[in-house]
């Protein structure tokens, strides 16, 4: 005669030293789901803004000319050297920026584009949350044929921290040499 097993339903049961385990695994995989969705949070809440400013003699709509003939960047500017596309709500641009450490390519879409007063566009690295850069130019009126046009950019996202000291000392200056030319290039086009 063969004596067989049956198997009992405690033996089916994991052990508790199995649910401990299981149970402290998802104790860590939580801990570390709710310190990265912090950290995410916590990075879209605290942005890194950048502004420049420059003051010039020129109407809104001969800065508005200017900054809007995308074609032409590749004459003049020395930041986005070479800009694509239609200025209009929800359009997609093909920008290449030059810096310190060379060119980029980009696809923003267009947020704004109200003539003579604000071109604003949107740029994410995926997926979203990463690295997100809402650019804007505001030009504003500041007495008879004076305007000041403000160049800024709101940084958000995981990877801004690891970035911020590379905007500022490698970006913050092409905004101030992209306001520049920009001047230059009205006084040029509008004597």
């Amino acid at each position: 005669m063969t004596a067989t097993s049956t198997p009992t339903a405690a033996a089916a049961q994991p052990s508790s030293r199995v649910r401990r385990r299981r149970r402290r695994s998802l104790i860590v995989v939580g801990a570390v789901a709710a310190l990265l969705a912090g950290y995410a949070t916590w990075t879209n809440l605290r942005p890194l803004n950048l502004s420049a400013s420059i003051e010039m003699e020129a109407t809104p709509d001969q800065v508005w000319k200017v900054l809007t003939d995308l074609p032409s960047y590749a004459q003049w500017n020395p930041f986005i050297i070479s800009s694509s596309g239609r200025v209009e709500k929800g359009a997609t641009l093909r920008n290449v920026m030059r810096d310190a450490d060379g060119e980029t390519t980009f696809t923003p879409t267009v947020l704004e584009a109200t003539p003579g007063r604000e071109f604003r566009w949107v740029g994410k690295v995926s997926p979203g949350g990463v690295f997100t850069g809402e650019h804007r130019f505001v030009i504003e009126p500041i007495g008879s044929g004076r305007v000041r046009l403000t160049q800024s950019e709101r940084f958000t996202g995981v990877l801004v921290p690891f970035f911020a000291g590379k905007l500022n000392d490698k970006t913050l200056p092409q905004f101030h040499a992209m306001n520049r030319a920009l001047a230059q290039r009205v006084a040029t086009t509008n004597p």
